[in-house]
Parts: C-alpha cells; structure tokens; sequence
C-alpha cells in the first residue's frame, strides 16, 4: 500500500501518539519514513520575555536542541520497531507547507500527523495545520488523535 510514510511530529505528547501509529504502520507495511519537525519562523512583532532575555543565537541554539531531541526520541522508536526511518529538522519554516514540501521532496507516499481536533474559534485563533496540509496534499494524510 504505501512505501514511504512522512511522519510529522512536534514533540507533543499527541504527536507521539501519531509517531507510534505511523511507525506501526510502516512496520506492517514493510514502509520506510521519513520523520520531520519544523521550527516556525520568528513572526511576532513584540518579543516574548525569553527571546528578549537570551540572545538571539541561544534561542535559535535552543530551537535546534529540542528539534534534535524530539527526532532522536522518534529515531529511537524506529530502530526499536526495526523500520528504516531519516529524521529531517526543518528550520524557519511554516509547518503545513514545510510538511508538503518535504513530503513531496522525498517521494512519500502518505503522511502521518495528528490533530488536536480543535473546532470554531480555537481552530480560528490557534491554526490548523493539519487541515492546511489535508486540503492541500495530493497523497493521503492520516490523521491521529
């Protein structure tokens, strides 16, 4: 069925639900992955008090050192399961077309992410990146919660 799965994690414990999901459906389906994490852009006008109080450097130091450890947390679940998994940190990115991009880059096949299932206003305020990358993916997206 699918051969190369893009899973999409941000280190959240929902995500780890989509990594397991996704990494035991690659193992049943004998499917090699591709995990990713993306680091959005620095958009906001008025810094937060951590940015303001760290150099730039150390924030972005900071940003590379989480993004490193959430891959290493969903290599490790791979290797554990036997699956052929790359990890790719993707920097400065939006996470929807960061997914797509990459998806699209590595000739997968599906991708795997989860969703908070947030509705109405939520969805409006907080984003949906999930359903950015499910309205524009031309491969199927599965969706964990």
């Amino acid at each position: 069925m699918f051969k190369h799965m893009l899973i999409a994690t941000d280190g959240s414990e929902l995500a780890a639900k989509d990594v397991t999901t996704g990494l035991e459906l690659a193992k049943s389906l004998g499917a090699i992955v591709t995990v990713v994490t993306v680091t959005e852009p620095r958009t906001h006008l008025v810094p937060d008090k951590a940015a303001i109080s760290s150099p730039a450097d150390d924030y972005e130091a900071a940003l590379a050192a989480a993004a490193k450890a959430v891959l290493a947390d969903a290599s490790a679940a791979a290797n554990k399961l036997g699956v052929s998994c790359a990890s790719v940190h993707l920097h400065n990115e939006f996470p929807a077309e960061g997914i797509l991009k990459e998806a699209k880059a590595k000739g997968c096949d599906a991708i795997v992410m989860a969703s908070h299932g947030r509705r109405g206003v939520a969805r409006l305020l907080l984003g949906g990146e999930t359903l950015r990358v499910i309205n524009s993916s031309a491969i199927p997206v599965l969706v964990c919660r």
